[in-house]
């Protein structure tokens, strides 16, 4: 995973239809309205105005997702983040949520529920914290 980036979006919430045209954009590099329409529309059971198109890239844009720039007579929006710096940041916004419960107690009662592979996983992430720790302190 990504480390957390420097940028962070203003609004890390997304819709539906705004997760599927950030998605677009991603695997695009780089695209105009145009563009994203035609890839939405390649599915024969889909309907999306243009125009839906639109707003939507100007609402990722306003949330700090993407940036919109004139090349020629075109708009042509980029990510901001890329992929993988998203979903650090939605791992860590998530994280936040979770520790904000603040009881140890309730986190705690989880574990009963866990199973052996989500143990383990949480195992190996208790050791990565104590190697970054203990690199931290030699330094």
């Amino acid at each position: 995973m990504a480390s957390l980036p420097n940028f962070r979006p203003k609004q890390l919430s997304l819709g539906p239809l705004e997760t599927e045209i950030l998605n677009l954009i991603w695997d695009l590099g780089s695209a105009t309205v145009k563009q994203v329409h035609e890839q939405i529309l390649t599915n024969p059971d889909r309907e999306l105005a243009y125009t839906s198109v639109t707003t939507v890239l100007n609402r990722l844009t306003k949330k700090g997702w993407l940036a919109c720039d004139k090349q020629n007579r075109s708009f042509v929006w980029r990510p901001l983040v890329s992929r993988e710096q998203a979903n650090s940041l939605w791992a860590y916004d998530q994280l936040q949520q979770f520790l904000a419960v603040g009881n140890p107690d309730t986190v705690a009662a989880f574990a009963d529920h866990l199973d052996q592979a989500s143990v383990e996983q949480l195992e190996a992430i208790a050791d990565k914290i104590r190697a970054a720790r203990q690199a931290r302190e030699e330094q």
